[in-house]
């Protein structure tokens, strides 16, 4: 893998991730019971955008260590993944 397929791979699972963990420890002003007039109560409290930044690229890192400790370190590929499907003739 080439360093511009290892950048491109990590983009993809840094914003997959990013989605999957904005979520979490989100909260909305009704949990704070501070409601500001004129928002919606589940309105996050605060953005808190810079704490979700630095857990989403621990977590990429993470996962892209995986693939590459599974692809190079143990030499695993595609073809090692159990065939779930019965081949059709």
């Amino acid at each position: 893998m080439t360093w511009v397929s290892v950048a491109a791979l990590y983009f993809i699972v840094w914003w997959l991730t990013l989605f999957a963990i904005l979520p979490f420890s989100l909260r909305t002003q009704d949990d704070e019971q501070e409601v500001v007039l004129g928002t919606v109560s589940s309105a996050p409290k605060g953005p808190h955008m810079l704490r979700a930044m630095v857990r989403t690229t621990i977590v990429s890192a993470i996962v892209l260590g995986s693939f590459y400790l599974a692809t190079r370190g143990l030499g695993l590929s595609i073809d090692d993944i159990p065939q779930i499907v019965p081949e059709i003739r």
